[in-house]
């Protein structure tokens, strides 16, 4: 996973180019391009911070997809060493998902995070997903194919818009610059006026081979439809491609009832 990929998309999809995002984070066009293109070091997490904030986007998405540890939280080690110890015992324990999200449900009710300066919530990507949305495990032998596939679910959600045109807005967007995130992931989208935001999923029978941006080939598509440009839908995109860095296609790839994609996918945003 290399998250130079969901930097491009997310650049791309906020309207800026390779010139602007470097003078503003001050670094060469020649830097960030090899970061993109996954040819550099992942950045560092003060740099990774700057460029979300530059795409308007909560650092903390670009630095979980990257693996990086933020720089609040180093800090907070550095202050208060024990709860480096706290951290070693939910190892210890071997929490799963469901346990881990129990323990955040915990510190939510008895040391709810204060409302002033509190980051906006992510959006989540189960709370958009139907399971007729979802199409398991099918055999394809191209992008297209799914797209097609993906598409005529959607469709049939968008009173007055056709597969056709969901298809071809999909396919014109990739044209533009791949939506690869890498862990196997793509995460086509489309906009279309008066749109409320939703999603379909794809997963694969046998993985694609296809010019991913770390050489996984590609197992699943997470197709995104929505009416609005903006900070909503570039966490979303950020989200997704967080996800994909956490295992996400490996965990559903078997998966052939929708229900429990939909466990699965609410278990792992419960801990993020």
């Amino acid at each position: 996973m290399h998250v130079g990929a969901t930097i491009r998309l997310l650049r791309v999809d906020a309207g800026l180019s390779l010139r602007d995002l470097a003078r503003r984070i001050g670094v060469s066009s020649a830097y960030l391009s090899r970061v993109e293109n996954g040819l550099d070091a992942v950045p560092t997490p003060e740099r990774l911070a700057a460029i979300a904030r530059e795409l308007d986007v909560p650092p903390a998405l670009l630095m979980d997809a990257a693996h990086r540890v933020s720089p609040f939280v180093a800090h907070y080690l550095e202050q208060v060493p024990g709860a480096s110890m706290l951290l070693l015992e939910l190892a210890r324990r071997n929490l799963t998902g469901k346990q881990l999200a129990r323990v955040r449900e915990f510190l939510d009710m008895e040391f709810p995070v204060r409302a002033a300066g509190q980051e906006s919530p992510i959006p989540a990507l189960a709370s958009i997903l139907a399971p007729e949305r979802m199409v398991l495990r099918l055999t394809c032998t191209a992008l297209e194919d799914a797209l097609d596939v993906a598409a005529g679910r959607l469709a049939a959600a968008c009173p007055g818009v056709s597969a056709l045109r969901l298809v071809t807005e999909l396919k014109r967007r990739e044209a533009e610059a791949s939506s690869m995130v890498g862990g196997g992931v793509v995460v086509p989208h489309a906009f279309i006026e008066h749109t409320a935001p939703l999603a379909a999923l794809v997963t694969l029978a046998k993985p694609l081979p296809a010019e991913t941006p770390d050489r996984v080939p590609l197992q699943m598509l997470v197709v995104l439809v929505g009416g609005e440009r903006g900070r909503a839908h570039l966490m979303r995109l950020a989200h997704v491609s967080r996800l994909a860095s956490h295992g996400l296609a490996e965990r559903l790839a078997n998966e052939d009832q929708p229900q429990q994609v939909l466990a699965h996918l609410m278990e792992l945003e419960a801990l993020r």
